[in-house]
């Protein structure tokens, strides 16, 4: 057997402005993750199960476009091995599908790694980061490359698209509170009707993306320095400007306010918005009073995490 894992991830700054070349901050958060077995199969075909989504089907039952089986045939084909052998491959995951966590780049990633090691064939993680891009493409159309990235090296990423990545370091752990809506939040429907904004009336918008672009990189100095109380007044403006480009929705707004009157030092959405997840930072004191108010104001979930 042939095993591998993934984490999710969470957006802390930039997300939609990192499409247009602005940069993004983001880490991994390993309370949840992907887990992928890798087996022969006993049958003349390759069996896929997902319980976590209801799926038991064959690869050929799988249409030429779905992420699974884009997958599978892409690692195949890097390796150069055709036909590749009867398989049976079972999905769990514990990211809660399209809400912000990164969870079809950790399938990607945790189903590349698992098909590789099964081959025999290991790949670095810069040649997984780029076929999990490839796959990226299937679920948002024109994605950032965050995702993927983030969950390929598993340690926070300073991201700009289409310039080296950068990891760096938590001078200080920091704790936040991550909250779902529990909406199921596409993140190719609210890149695109941006892109049409942005398409409408471009200096507007190259100017809000630069603002969200400086908020990043106060950000990301603040992390490194351990100021990091001071990310909490950066989240409040980096959500405004989400709020702007319409991203929000009444249930994050919502959940947001909850978190900033039961104490958290700052709090956005986190990810496409709509709907999925938005985070809050706490003090691990408040932590616990955070997230009770955040499930009172209607949140389906929560998570507590520490960056570090």
């Amino acid at each position: 057997m042939n095993a591998a894992t993934a984490p999710g991830k969470i957006i802390l700054f930039g997300e939609h402005a990192v499409v247009y070349g602005r940069p993004a901050l983001a880490v991994p958060v390993t309370q949840v993750q992907v887990s992928v077995e890798v087996v022969d199969s006993p049958d003349a075909e390759t069996w896929i199960e997902a319980p976590c989504i209801s799926l038991h089907t064959t690869f050929s039952a799988l249409s030429p476009t779905h992420p699974l089986r884009a997958v599978i045939e892409s690692v195949f084909a890097a390796l150069n091995i055709a036909p590749f052998p009867p398989l049976h491959i079972t999905i769990h995951s514990s990211i809660p599908v399209a809400s912000g966590l990164g969870s079809g780049a950790a399938v990607s990633v945790a189903l590349i790694r698992a098909l590789t090691d099964f081959a025999q064939r290991p790949m670095p993680a810069d040649e997984v980061n780029a076929l999990a891009y490839e796959i990226e493409k299937l679920h948002h159309g024109t994605p950032s490359g965050i995702d993927n990235t983030v969950i390929s090296y598993a340690k926070p990423v300073y991201f700009v698209r289409g310039q080296p990545i950068q990891t760096f370091n938590v001078a200080r752990p920091f704790s936040l509170v991550i909250a779902d809506t529990g909406i199921a939040a596409p993140t190719k429907e609210s890149v695109g009707d941006v892109r049409k904004l942005w398409e409408a009336d471009k200096p507007r918008w190259e100017a809000l993306f630069d603002r969200v672009g400086e908020i990043v990189r106060a950000a990301k100095n603040a992390i490194e320095t351990g100021a990091t109380d001071s990310l909490g007044a950066l989240m409040d403006a980096n959500h405004a400007l989400l709020q702007e480009m319409t991203v929000s929705s009444p249930e994050l707004d919502r959940l947001v306010l909850a978190a900033k009157t039961s104490g958290a030092l700052g709090a956005k959405l986190s990810g496409g918005g709509r709907g999925g997840n938005m985070l809050a930072l706490v003090r691990p004191a408040e932590a616990e009073a955070v997230a009770s108010a955040l499930k009172s104001a209607g949140a389906k979930s929560t998570l507590m995490t520490v960056i570090q």
